[in-house]
């Protein structure tokens, strides 16, 4: 999904290219034009069964103490029914309706009305207004890149709380878990709907639309390339980033707070996580503008896929670790915990290192040094939607030479380590890595059958000079 996926997560960059300014053919853009019926079962079987997912996840932390197995085996053997089940699931309150308006509300004025101060006094960081790929109709829009401005005043507001103000306790999100999660299945089905709706009646960008005919394929994948309201409201790097990711590390502390209630302190393997999917939250909105050229803002159209998945999917499932260890509080023992911290950090250190070589191989057309050496690289050339001939460069240097997305193999290795903080009692919390391995082989051969129509031949001569997707000598 996101991420993350998205549920659409920190997604990892394309690393095929260095493009300069023109829109590849339509056909290779985002999603398919027609929907063949393997596509068309698979979004019914989404549609039906994801937001069961969610829910089956967190029921089983709420009735089962984060037992996977045990809900299954207590239907099969007659001692609870699905209605038992459902009878003890707490309803939507009109306490969490409110908090989850503010919330999104809140969201929204830093994200449309307050622009971005952080660029002028943080060295390195890129923020204010900037410029996003080139979309398959030819459009270059603008973004107000504000995400680490609305991140920072989240947490400085959270923290005042937490220390000054009082308004509220520091548990209130895992408090509330089960009634925000009807709230996130409202707005998530609400902004997919309406930008189904929109697509076929006041779209953005006519040019930038995608029709199959198929209605289901429609409303999971999406019509419009960057539905927009206004000048600066873009739906997609709105839900993409806020208010999912700025929530994902609330979540924690909401989590590690309600640890240290129950248990009178908060243990090792919850500062581990904590510590840990910080990092990459903040790597994502220190990165916000380097996001506009990935996958999901240069090739994934906005539905379903991304609006519920942003708004569900991403805050509830990528969180469990958290979850988890509210109700099994893990401490670790210290070369364990060293063992977890060193190999989050290595895996962060491999995808932001790879993500920055692509970056500078890209800014500079080749001209750097990338481990100290000047790079290798692979001239090809493809035709874009205009029959025009344009020449470009494949990286074969660096992480890029050992691998086509060792970027990817970063991010599985960070996502091993938020795992394995919480030790080995439950399937559960591992779902997170296992979920991330689906998706970014899934994004990688996704990628590179776009990139094999893209080059032909050239792709072939990179594919030969690096041979290995994601594990050098397996795959």
């Amino acid at each position: 999904m996101a991420t993350k996926s998205q549920p659409s997560v920190p997604k990892s960059k394309n690393p095929s290219s260095v493009s300069h300014g023109t829109a590849e053919s339509q056909g290779q853009w985002g999603r398919a034009w027609e929907v063949d019926w393997f596509s068309l079962g698979s979004v019914i079987f989404l549609l039906l069964f994801a937001p069961f997912i969610v829910y089956y996840f967190i029921m089983a932390c709420d009735q089962y103490s984060c037992s996977l197995m045990a809900p299954v085996v207590d239907i099969v053997t007659g001692r609870a029914h699905l209605s038992d089940i459902w009878a003890k699931t707490p309803p939507v309150t009109k306490k969490a309706a409110q908090l989850y308006a503010v919330w999104v509300t809140f969201q929204v004025v830093l994200y449309s009305l307050l622009p971005d101060f952080c660029h002028k006094f943080l060295p390195g960081y890129v923020g204010g207004v900037q410029e996003g790929a080139v979309t398959p109709a030819g459009a270059v829009n603008k973004y107000e890149i504000n995400g680490l401005q609305a991140w920072l005043i989240t947490h400085l507001l959270w923290f005042a709380n937490a220390h000054l103000l009082f308004w509220f306790s520091p548990t209130i999100i895992f408090d509330n878990w089960i009634p925000l999660l009807w709230c996130t299945n409202v707005l998530g089905y609400a902004v997919s709907t309406f930008a189904m709706i929109k697509g076929y009646l006041f779209p953005t960008n006519a040019k930038d639309c995608k029709f199959t005919g198929n209605v289901f394929y429609n409303y999971m994948m999406g019509i419009e390339f960057n539905p927009r309201i206004g000048k600066w409201f873009d739906f997609k790097l709105f839900f993409n980033g806020r208010p999912g990711i700025v929530a994902w590390t609330l979540i924690n502390l909401s989590f590690a707070a309600k640890q240290q209630e129950l248990y009178g302190r908060v243990t090792n393997s919850m500062i581990l996580v904590n510590i840990l999917q910080a990092i990459y939250v903040l790597d994502f909105f220190w990165n916000e503008t380097w996001y506009l050229k990935t996958i999901d803002i240069c090739h994934d159209h906005f539905g379903w896929y991304l609006g519920w998945g942003d708004c569900v999917w991403l805050p509830y499932l990528y969180t469990l670790q958290g979850l988890y260890l509210v109700y099994h509080p893990v401490q670790l023992s210290t070369p364990h915990a060293v063992g977890v911290l060193l190999l989050g950090l290595l895996g962060y250190y491999v995808f932001r290192m790879a993500n920055h070589q692509k970056d500078l191989f890209r800014r500079t057309d080749g001209r750097c040094l990338i481990w100290g050496q000047k790079p290798r690289v692979i001239e090809c050339s493809y035709v874009s939607a205009d029959g025009q001939k344009h020449h470009s460069k494949l990286l074969v240097s660096g992480f890029w030479g050992v691998a086509r997305h060792l970027n990817y193999t970063g991010d599985l290795m960070g996502s091993l380590a938020y795992c394995l903080a919480c030790g080995g009692g439950h399937l559960l919390p591992y779902f997170y890595v296992i979920y991330m391995t689906i998706l970014l082989t899934h994004r990688c051969l996704r990628d590179e059958h776009r990139c094999a129509n893209k080059y032909g031949r050239d792709w072939e001569r990179y594919t030969a000079a690096v041979p290995y997707r994601l594990l050098p000598g397996v795959f």
